[in-house]
């Protein structure tokens, strides 16, 4: 079995926030809304990246203790319990910033649905996000 010779990978934990290519922390509220903040303090920026298969992670904010989640209509969510809409991609790209697109749902046209963020901060439909768009790069910053 292939998969058991990545073990050493499962578990992985890394204590981050998400800081994107437009200057916004990604944040998941108690509520389970996602969106970005400028505040670098906001307790609620302060996430865990676990990788839970080869290349795929959850990544959990610490205060809302929900996971960033994406559904099969591209509209980002923090879930309470973890699920296959938790499962994304984590893919460094040449600009050496990360993107996060969901393992499990793909558009029609079998384009991956990225987490993003736009200029304002506000979560992007995954249907409207495509790799190269710098709203869906992100910097991971070790929290201090």
């Amino acid at each position: 079995h292939a998969r058991s010779s990545y073990g050493h990978l499962q578990g992985d934990v890394r204590r981050r926030q998400l800081f994107s290519y437009h200057k916004f922390f990604l944040r998941i509220g108690q509520d389970g809304k996602v969106n970005g903040t400028k505040n670098g303090e906001d307790p609620y920026s302060f996430l865990e990246i676990r990788s839970v298969d080869v290349g795929v992670v959850a990544i959990r904010g610490f205060t809302s203790n929900h996971y960033l989640a994406i559904r099969e209509n591209g509209v980002l969510y923090g879930a309470k319990e973890f699920g296959p809409d938790c499962r994304l991609n984590e893919r460094i790209e040449e600009n050496k910033y990360n993107t996060y697109s969901s393992a499990k749902w793909k558009v029609k046209n079998r384009r991956r649905m990225f987490v993003g963020l736009n200029a304002k901060g506000k979560p992007m439909k995954g249907k409207k996000t495509r790799r190269k768009n710098t709203v869906t790069h992100f910097l991971p910053m070790v929290l201090k």
